[in-house]
């Protein structure tokens, strides 16, 4: 077997080198003609707006001006609770945090929409399987005890994560209505609430 030695100065060469090219016209094409009978809601979903357009040129690495603008932009989409309150009921925002059903080919009507949340973050403490995409979210009420500015901060988050960190790979829930207002409180209740499992 012959044996591959990597020096210093071929590695350092090979991560200097330009990424390929990306077609973006012939990207358009293939997500086109994979889902070109897809229902209207797909359908709509593969136009890309301004910031996915950007995030995607850029392989979510946007520079600093292009961070800027995306960060502005989207936080001008933000909305609150129109009664102030941003916490619901922890034992709802559990459900929502922990379902991984809705906005799928194969959810009937009626299907109950989840934030699948586990699948990038821990949250209560106790939980075996969770993802590590995001960071934990273990005792995230608890170490924040209940700061005004931390839950203004995690609905931003919630509502459009673009607003808070350009190019997140966190979906914008509010801002594309995956979840209603009712269900982005419970999450957040199930974050903040003392009684919830997150932060016991």
């Amino acid at each position: 077997m012959k044996k591959i030695v990597l020096t210093l100065p071929l590695v350092l060469s090979a991560l200097a080198a330009p990424a390929f090219a990306i077609d973006a016209k012939r990207v358009d094409q293939v997500m086109q003609d994979m889902f070109g009978k897809a229902p209207p809601p797909w359908q709509e979903r593969m136009q890309l707006d301004e910031t996915e357009r950007t995030c995607t040129d850029t392989r979510s690495q946007p520079n600093a001006a292009q961070a800027k603008e995306i960060e502005a932009r989207e936080a001008k989409t933000v909305v609150f609770p129109a009664d102030g309150n941003m916490l619901g009921d922890w034992k709802a925002g559990y459900r929502v945090a922990n379902a991984g059903t809705g906005l799928q080919f194969s959810d009937k009507a009626d299907a109950f929409i989840g934030g699948n949340c586990y699948a990038c973050h821990q949250m209560d403490p106790k939980e075996l399987s969770y993802g590590t995409l995001g960071p934990s979210l273990a005792a995230y009420g608890r170490d924040r005890k209940g700061d005004a500015d931390a839950v203004k901060s995690a609905w931003i988050k919630l509502y459009n994560s673009n607003a808070a960190v350009a190019c997140s790979m966190m979906p914008r829930f509010g801002h594309k209505k995956v979840l209603s207002e009712q269900q982005l409180k419970d999450v957040m209740a199930y974050l903040f609430d003392p009684e919830s499992p997150v932060n016991k």
